[in-house]
């Protein structure tokens, strides 16, 4: 075998280990990141079902609310006669 084909061996051998480190080190990156992922999945899945009973609650309120808004509406247009009468 002639120098050039070592040479062009042995720099083959370099860039495949080169990759295998690189293709190593992405996988234990996604293993931790996959990790990571599975436990913020699970605490949004934890406050998901904390909050689940609150839903029924802002209903309730959310129309409590309404009745008010409709409420100070209708004071409102009661109001606007009076201050044009005082304004003229």
């Amino acid at each position: 075998m002639s120098t050039a084909a070592i040479a062009a061996l042995v720099v083959t051998a370099v860039l495949v280990a080169a990759l295998a480190c690189y293709l190593i080190w992405v996988v234990l990156i996604l293993r931790r990141l996959t990790d990571t992922l599975g436990k913020v999945v699970f605490g949004v899945a934890s406050i998901a079902h904390r909050v689940q009973p609150v839903e029924g609650l802002v209903a309730e309120i959310n129309g409590d609310l309404s009745g008010v808004a409709d409420a100070l509406e209708a004071l409102a247009a009661d109001l606007q006669p009076q201050r044009r009468s005082r304004a003229s």
